[in-house]
């Protein structure tokens, strides 16, 4: 364990109803803000007219930029407070996004997702940190309704950008709405948000090594985040090559995922409180699995998407489950454990796309979601193990 300083004995106060509608509020934010960019990437492509490998290496900036701040979040969080970090990456990303629009070279628009990934990746990590404490504070499993807001904010990010695109709005004008949107939202959330990072501040670290069961934590949430990853890039692909499915239809697949993800998060707070956290574990793991699977072998597209809406439910409860439990374990402060399982899970997200095509090139598609539904089963046996330690 390493110390960098600590921070000054003090204790907060426990949160309440304010803070909670706050936190539903950061992580709608969160998912606008972050599913805003997918339907401006043609234009991007289309505006400096780079071919497919070009786009794929400037799309890793983002990536490579929330992966860079993640883990120094939590130091942020611990010194200054979730509220303070909030304010301030909602503000950079939200001065960023226009440019996403008016970058003209492959140089300038590498800088401003790098700058654009940054920001959204702290504010991410930020929200976990005080949904965390909010949730404990709770007495109540919140943590999927949590992350059910970030999966609205996705789907309404994309479509409502989608639909304002199709409406004749220039990509700049839909950008600068969107950036007040999420300005508003944020400023109307200020009062809940927590302005402090952990719940005991006294004698906090600002740093710890990840160790034992934080990277144990961490390898679960990289698995489940590289599968919804590997469905966001490769499914359409998939249902082309191996059901004939229309290439206008293929997005289907995805589609019935984020759905079927969407409804288990609104809904899964009621399931662990029902069924627990290590059943939903259990259940979740070998549904997933189960999910690629029958994809994987189904005689039609329609059982092939069948599948993937139980990829979506299985997984959908898995991640928020895994966050509560870093919150609970006592090997290093919360706040320092969630950025550090935050970072290990979206690197998940930029590694799958990249394995699974690297299995593609020598195998076939199928034969990397089977390898997922692998590492599913494992994250089903496995995740018990959490709660057990």
């Amino acid at each position: 364990m390493t110390s960098l300083a600590s921070t000054p004995a003090q204790t907060h106060p426990l949160s309440g109803r304010t803070e909670q509608i706050a936190t539903r509020a950061v992580f709608l934010v969160a998912g606008l803000a972050l599913a805003s960019w997918a339907p401006l990437v043609p234009f991007a492509k289309a505006r400096l007219g780079v071919d497919d490998a070009a786009l794929g290496l400037l799309l890793l900036c983002l990536g490579l930029g929330s992966i860079v701040a993640m883990p120094i979040t939590g130091v942020l969080a611990s010194r200054f407070g979730c509220r303070s970090v909030l304010v301030i990456s909602a503000i950079v990303f939200a001065l960023v996004m226009p440019w996403l629009v008016l970058a003209n070279s492959m140089i300038a628009l590498a800088i401003v997702l790098i700058l654009f990934g940054a920001s959204v990746g702290t504010f991410d990590v930020a929200m976990n940190i005080q949904a965390v404490m909010v949730e404990k504070d709770s007495g109540r499993h919140m943590m999927s309704g949590f992350h059910g807001l970030f999966s609205v904010g996705g789907m309404s990010g994309a479509g409502g950008v989608s639909l304002l695109l199709g409406m004749g709005l220039t990509p700049l004008m839909v950008t600068l709405l969107v950036s007040a949107l999420l300005v508003v939202l944020v400023v109307t959330a200020y009062a809940g948000l927590l302005p402090y990072g952990n719940r005991e501040a006294e004698g906090t670290p600002l740093f710890v090594m990840p160790r034992g069961i934080v990277i144990f934590i961490g390898v679960l949430c990289f698995i489940v985040f590289l599968a919804e990853g590997a469905v966001l890039d490769w499914s359409a692909l998939f249902l082309i090559s191996t059901q004939a499915v229309d290439p206008s239809h293929a997005g289907l697949g995805y589609t019935m995922f984020a759905v079927a993800m969407t409804f288990g998060r609104l809904t899964g707070d009621h399931i662990v409180r029902t069924f627990g956290a290590t059943r939903v574990m259990v259940i979740g793991g070998l549904l997933s699995a189960a999910g690629f699977l029958i994809a994987v072998f189904a005689p039609t597209s329609s059982i092939a998407l069948a599948g993937f809406l139980l990829v979506g439910l299985g997984a959908s409860n898995i991640v928020p489950v895994l966050f509560t439990a870093a919150g609970r374990q006592t090997r290093m402060p919360p706040s320092l454990a969630v950025a550090a399982i935050t970072t290990l899970g979206y690197a998940g997200i930029l590694i799958g796309p990249a394995a699974i095509g690297f299995v593609a090139q020598h195998l076939s598609i199928g034969a990397g979601f089977v390898l997922i539904a692998v590492g599913l089963l494992v994250v089903g046996i496995a995740g018990p193990a959490v709660y057990r330690r």
